[in-house]
């Protein structure tokens, strides 16, 4: 009878389950635990950001946001983006602004207070102040800008007072940021050597960034040899800012070197190669870079930075 049988075989699968009867393979996935998941950064560098003249204007007239408006998804897509703040923010009116170009006033910059919230608010959320506007409004403006950025929860590096490094650990991957200002009696090279020593001994991947060359053309013999003292001493990569041009790149001892990033955030326009720039995007993890992906882009005259579409 058929239901006899049927109870014959669910008896026979019980007395086995309990005597250790051999048990059809069951196939399943291994899923590693937290601590094995691969610790890995994503970098994003840009080049100058200059928020005065046209500028402020054009955030004045449209909102701050306007200014970041085309690359907005490319700044949130990176863990911490990192460039270079060209200037102070303090509470003091624009002198650039109705200035003519060539006059003292129109290289003498000042960002409005706002400007702090509107880069945390885009995920850049580390600047360098090493360059050669900072002072425009003296030791005061320096440490408006130092307030202002503190208050927005941006980190900042390179400023003329403390030489701060900037160290960061994003996903187990530890980071120190360094400047090297060619602008600056405080910043020397032994300096940025010494410091990259140091953190490299720390466990960090040290990061120079670094302002320096001669403006609207090539990278000169000066920035090369310190690119390669850098390096030497430890550094994982160099990011260079000033020139508001674009300039050559290089692997030196299998770390990558960029001279100069141009323009991320400025409101040149008289010519193309000051209009163009790159981003670098730069993926590490704990033994140091492992992949890089330049971003190109351009400014728009309203204020605008795009990117260029690949052909």
């Amino acid at each position: 009878m058929e239901w006899v049988a049927s109870l014959l075989a669910v008896l026979v699968a019980f007395v086995g389950a309990l005597f250790g009867a051999p048990q059809a393979t069951v196939s399943y996935e291994y899923v590693p635990p937290i601590s094995n998941v691969k610790k890995e950064a994503v970098v994003l560098f840009g080049g100058d950001m200059m928020f005065d003249r046209a500028i402020r204007i054009a955030s004045e007239e449209h909102g701050g946001d306007h200014i970041f408006s085309c690359i907005k998804d490319t700044l949130r897509a990176a863990d911490i983006v990192v460039a270079n703040l060209e200037g102070p923010i303090t509470e003091h009116a624009s002198v650039s602004l109705g200035s003519t170009p060539g006059d003292a006033n129109n290289f003498t910059f000042t960002f409005p207070t706002s400007t702090a919230e509107l880069l945390a608010r885009h995920n850049i959320g580390l600047v360098n102040l090493g360059n050669n506007h900072i002072l425009n409004f003296g030791q005061s403006g320096e440490r408006a800008t130092r307030v202002a950025l503190g208050g927005a929860g941006v980190q900042y590096f390179g400023d003329t007072q403390m030489q701060r490094i900037a160290t960061t650990t994003i996903h187990g991957v530890t980071l120190a940021f360094i400047n090297y200002n060619q602008f600056s009696d405080s910043s020397t090279a032994s300096t940025t050597e010494s410091q990259v020593r140091a953190v490299r001994a720390e466990g960090y991947i040290p990061i120079v960034f670094a302002h320096w060359g001669d403006e609207y053309v090539s990278a000169n013999s000066f920035q090369k040899r310190l690119a390669h003292r850098f390096v030497d001493a430890g550094a994982e990569l160099v990011i260079g800012t000033h020139p508001h041009v674009i300039q050559e790149n290089e692997l030196y001892l299998d770390k990558h070197v960029y001279y100069s990033l141009g323009n991320l955030i400025f409101d040149q326009y008289w010519e193309e190669a000051v209009r163009r720039g790159i981003m670098v995007r730069v993926t590490l993890d704990e033994s140091g870079v492992q992949s890089v992906l330049e971003i190109p882009t351009e400014l728009i005259r309203g204020g605008t930075t795009c990117l260029i579409e690949s052909s």
